[in-house]
């Protein structure tokens, strides 16, 4: 039996915009039969960190947008952030994790992330892990 095709994302930037692409990858290759790992580096780490993962925000660029955007998610019942990575979990394989240098860099206390992801791992692990895997994506 061979094993699942490996599907990586790397998850740095945390703006709504780009989380919310980390999240329907995740759930969708999850879905698909895929090992997905989301790696939250830096600024996912604060966020999340801060209760802050399913906040609808947006790059300085696209806050004209904002308003609407958001009216729109809401109006099409679009599922949060921590909903679709849960989700991801329930319909394959998924992990979340967060990269313990991240947590330093970021000053962030690894109790306040470790109760919300599946692991907290250095670097090294990270990438023997992610090592051959099918995609590889960072965001």
């Amino acid at each position: 039996m061979s094993a699942s095709p490996r599907f990586i994302i790397y998850a740095h930037n945390a703006t709504y915009d780009k989380l919310h692409q980390v999240a329907t990858l995740a759930l969708t290759a999850s879905a698909m039969g895929k090992d997905v790992m989301v790696v939250l580096l830096f600024w996912t780490i604060k966020k999340l960190a801060e209760g802050k993962l399913n906040d609808v925000d947006f790059p300085p660029e696209y806050e004209p947008y904002h308003e609407e955007v958001s009216r729109l998610l809401a109006e099409r019942k679009v599922p949060r952030i921590s909903e679709m990575f849960d989700e991801a979990g329930k319909v394959g394989k998924f992990r979340l994790i967060a990269c313990s240098a991240g947590l330093e860099y970021m000053g962030v206390d690894q109790d306040a992330v470790a109760k919300q992801v599946d692991e907290v791992m250095g670097l090294p692990s990270i990438l023997s892990l992610a090592s051959g895997a099918e995609t590889t994506l960072f965001i």
